[in-house]
């Protein structure tokens, strides 16, 4: 009998040693275990507005089932435009600055690949989604982490990426509000890192999918300060303010040459985004707004409700300032963040995702995402100071 073929020899160097998602391999754990209250995936409760989901039927109707230009839609583009503009102050041209990707995160995948040499550095914030240091290793580059602190309410400040740059660095990638943290930044804040960005002549890609999630204060896009609409790829898209994971639809803007650079990838992996969903995004630009406004008010009222049970418990949670996510401390439990997480979906069935997953920064916290019912928040609180009490109780002396 022939010996079997060794498929792990053929896969890539730089592929494997791509480690699997931190959040997706502990909820193989979740699956397993019935009537588990999840605080872990980060996706809107509600469902996608219904003049949103109708106009995808409308489209499948009308048998709107064909490509698109690969750009995407120009009617969508020219509505993103106007958006954009409008909201972030920033104008792009939607014939040759705007490109309609399958979701922010193939649109982060194709600009790293567009602009990064092997060899060269990408500095990013940390704690942060879980794609970015591999979406960096995948267009091999160097990933290199910016660690942010809760004491500075997880925005990254503009001294700790000048101390991170070197002449090998080339890009800066920044996503807020931030997921895991709910961190924000203020316009003060993004000025002295425009300095040091113009500086070292760095590529900014901003990452903005939860700006219409920012709770207090005013969201500023780093692309909309003097010099830098120049000089960044600035992504966003339809999953958190409308409620629209499954429709995959984002967008990226930026400099002509830059965004063909990025078509010359698109074109030739995903080709264009699903014309459906393009057709359901651009109901939701037109008259998405009502239903933007209505969701962050019950995102803003669990926020609110879970902040205080962690502090109420003894587990330290800043306020985030936006997003869907708190990110409490739990080092006080004299557990790590996995331990904690495996022992609490154990234990209570309360399923959190550990901080672990977000990076070595976020060691010593779990992220609870509050895009679900009160109701149900509510009941998993309870438990978790339950769990907390008894761990406590369990390591207090004699």
């Amino acid at each position: 009998m022939a010996s079997p073929f060794p498929a792990q020899n053929f896969v890539a160097d730089h592929v494997r040693a791509i480690p699997r998602s931190g959040i997706r391999e502990f909820f193989d754990l979740v699956q397993s275990r019935a009537d588990v209250i999840s605080l872990g995936v980060g996706e809107p409760d509600f469902v996608t507005p219904w003049h949103i989901r109708e106009a995808a039927i409308y489209a499948l109707e009308r048998g709107k089932t064909s490509y698109t230009s690969n750009l995407g839609l120009l009617k969508l583009r020219e509505a993103i435009s106007h958006q954009v503009e409008k909201r972030f102050g920033v104008a792009y041209d939607p014939k040759t600055q705007i490109l309609v990707t399958v979701g922010v995160s193939e649109a982060l995948d194709i600009a790293l690949r567009a602009v990064v040499n092997p060899g060269d550095e990408v500095l990013y914030h940390e704690p942060c989604y879980v794609s970015y240091s591999p979406s960096i290793a995948l267009a091999h580059g160097v990933a290199v982490p910016v660690a942010c602190r809760a004491e500075d309410n997880f925005s990254v400040t503009a001294a700790a990426i000048e101390r991170a740059v070197t002449p090998r660095s080339k890009v800066l990638v920044l996503n807020f509000p931030t997921n895991p943290t709910g961190g924000t930044m203020t316009r003060t804040d993004l000025l002295k890192i425009a300095e040091v960005v113009l500086r070292h002549n760095l590529l900014v890609i901003t990452d903005e999918i939860y700006s219409e999630l920012t709770f207090e204060g005013e969201h500023v896009s780093i692309a909309a300060l003097p010099g830098l609409r120049e000089r960044t790829i600035f992504l966003h898209g339809f999953s958190k303010a409308y409620a629209m994971t499954g429709f995959r639809i984002g967008y990226a803007c930026g400099p002509a040459e830059l965004i063909e650079a990025m078509m010359r990838i698109h074109q030739y992996s995903m080709l264009c985004a699903s014309i459906v969903s393009q057709e359901a995004a651009l109901e939701a630009i037109r008259h998405g707004t009502p239903d933007t406004l209505e969701m962050r008010e019950q995102y803003r009222l669990r926020r609110n409700f879970i902040v205080r049970a962690f502090n109420g418990m003894g587990l330290s949670c800043h306020l985030p300032r936006g997003s869907f996510y708190a990110f409490p401390d739990i080092r006080s439990t004299g557990l790590s963040s996995k331990e904690f997480a495996v022992k609490l979906l154990e234990q209570e069935k309360v399923a959190c995702v550990p901080g672990s997953a977000f990076g070595p920064s976020g060691e010593g916290h779990v992220r609870c995402c509050f895009a679900t019912a009160l109701d149900r928040i509510e009941t998993a609180t309870e438990r978790l100071a339950r769990f907390v009490s008894r761990l406590r109780a369990c390591n207090r002396p004699g």
